[in-house]
């Protein structure tokens, strides 16, 4: 079995340790710094109990972190994102781990000194990602309660981006293009269309789905096939849907800098059509 030799105690919940290939590393966990002693040494049984940090970058990223961050702040931290592992089953890798500690740290420092950020995706986040919406809304709630402060909603959506990335492995960076990319191409067919897409309905919901889904056969280069008559049925029959489906394409393809097969138009322009009916 392979073990931790303990090198410094940083805190109650924070160590510092060799590896099993003498390889240093921080290891964190609730309460595993309490009583420890230089040179013991910690099973690797213990490791669901903690996070590893083996990056150096992330190690150093996390130390300048902690001068800044009270006991109980750390523990409820930990908490939340032990919560967020046993909800999603997913080992939250090293990246998302120090993001996250860094993300809810500075949202408490924003909120102590009265400066609360509006998240303009929130209903685009709620919607396209309602699973780690509903986790995220557990962890504000439970460190709202713990630390007795009022975290705003819109901290539920930028947490609910972490927690996508945790579970798909994939860049921040880029989960934040695809929700504002979905809120250019909503806010292009309110303008273009003359509606109001009322941000609570089932109407939008779809909406943002199908803009999803278009997004990810984009992203992974999937075909689907256009039924050529439907092409120039719709094209005849509705022009206005068929131009805009074309202008909400080009916007994608600059976006995502990936070619979107023609078939794409066909399905926007009906679901876009749709939309129309609904809204006369």
């Amino acid at each position: 079995m392979n073990t931790f030799l303990i090198k410094k105690v940083l805190n109650n919940n924070v160590l510092i340790a060799l590896d099993h290939q003498k390889n240093e590393v921080v290891l964190i966990g609730k309460g595993i710094g309490f009583q420890a002693k230089k040179n013991e040494i910690i099973p690797e049984s213990s490791i669901e109990k903690l996070f590893v940090l083996r990056s150096e970058k992330e190690q150093e990223h996390y130390k300048q972190l902690l001068p800044n961050i009270d006991e109980f702040t750390m523990d409820t931290i930990i908490s939340s994102l032990e919560m967020i592992r046993k909800r999603t089953n997913t080992l939250v890798n090293e990246q998302v781990f120090v993001a996250l500690t860094d993300h809810i740290l500075f949202a408490i420092t924003r909120l102590m000194k009265g400066l609360a950020i509006r998240n303009p995706f929130l209903s685009e986040t709620k919607t396209l990602y309602p699973f780690e919406y509903e986790i995220a809304a557990e962890v504000v709630d439970f460190i709202n309660q713990s630390l007795d402060i009022n975290l705003p909603p819109g901290e539920i959506g930028f947490i609910t981006l972490h927690i996508h990335s945790a579970i798909t492995d994939t860049q921040l960076a880029d989960i934040n293009r695809y929700s504002q990319l979905v809120t250019v191409l909503i806010e292009t067919i309110e303008s273009q269309l003359k509606i109001n897409i009322d941000r609570e309905g089932i109407d939008y919901i779809r909406l943002v789905r199908h803009l999803r889904y278009t997004m990810e056969r984009v992203l992974k280069e999937e075909k689907i096939t256009e039924p050529e008559k439907i092409a120039s049925l719709l094209k005849k029959e509705y022009p206005t849907c068929y131009n805009l489906a074309w202008k909400l394409i080009k916007i994608m393809q600059q976006t995502l800098k990936k070619p979107v097969f023609d078939a794409e138009a066909v399905y926007l322009t009906m679901h876009l059509q749709r939309l129309t009916n609904k809204y006369e």
